[in-house]
């Protein structure tokens, strides 16, 4: 499904106002049928300084489960260490991968209770045989929800529109990955903080498939990493 685009891109698909750079950055995920699909930007800021262009915000917790970070990289990296550690000890107790809602509450639960000290946003998406796909996001403060598909970080404010006029249920992998890619070029475009390559995982009960879409080709490719 070929998505829209408005106005237009620098250059390098990556526009840059130094004097309204702020912290944050764009991620998002959504069920498809048949799995689910998390989708990140690659730009990390400090202040005014744009510190990494290309880094990777799409985190592997489970075989079957991986989070979007968005806040304090530091915050996040750490909680999803943290989680991922635990959720390897339940494989191994149980004897069973732990589903995503299990990953979730793990998520929600630190989240929550370090509300005062930590800035972490967190998407958490993953494909389990026997529930399919589900997305959980945890905004700042904690809370917990369920949707069909989540937004966040500081781009997420430019796309809410376009993400509620093309969004459907139950599209297919390749529609999925078009209206991923088309919600994270909007933000990218809008958003100062926001940008660099777009970065995507498809999970479903094949395993885990990482995608990479890049400026300088109109974020038409590469594709598959």
């Amino acid at each position: 499904m070929e998505m829209p685009v408005t106005g237009m891109l620098n250059e390098d698909g990556i526009h840059i106002d130094m004097n309204h750079l702020k912290k944050g950055e764009v991620n998002m995920a959504i069920t498809f049928d048949g799995g689910v699909i998390l989708g990140a930007d690659s730009r990390t800021t400090t202040g005014a300084y744009i510190a990494n262009r290309v880094t990777d915000k799409l985190t592997r917790v489970s075989d079957t489960i991986w989070c979007c970070r968005s806040g304090s990289a530091a915050d996040t990296q750490a909680v999803a260490d943290i989680v991922s550690y635990h959720l390897g000890m339940y494989a191994t107790m149980e004897g069973e991968q732990p589903t995503v809602g299990v990953a979730a509450g793990l998520f929600q639960e630190i989240c929550y209770a370090n509300k005062e000290q930590l800035s972490a946003g967190i998407i958490i998406a993953g494909h389990y045989p026997s529930h399919g796909g589900s997305v959980y996001s945890i905004p700042l403060g904690g809370s917990l929800h369920r949707q069909s598909y989540a937004i966040g970080g500081s781009g997420s404010t430019y796309i809410y529109g376009y993400c509620d006029s093309y969004w459907k249920e139950n599209m297919s992998e390749a529609d999925g990955i078009g209206f991923v890619k088309g919600a994270l070029r909007e933000a990218i475009k809008w958003d100062g903080s926001s940008g660099g390559v777009i970065r995507m995982v498809v999970l479903t009960d094949k395993g885990a498939k990482r995608l990479l879409f890049l400026p300088d080709q109109g974020y038409e490719g590469p594709g598959e990493m």
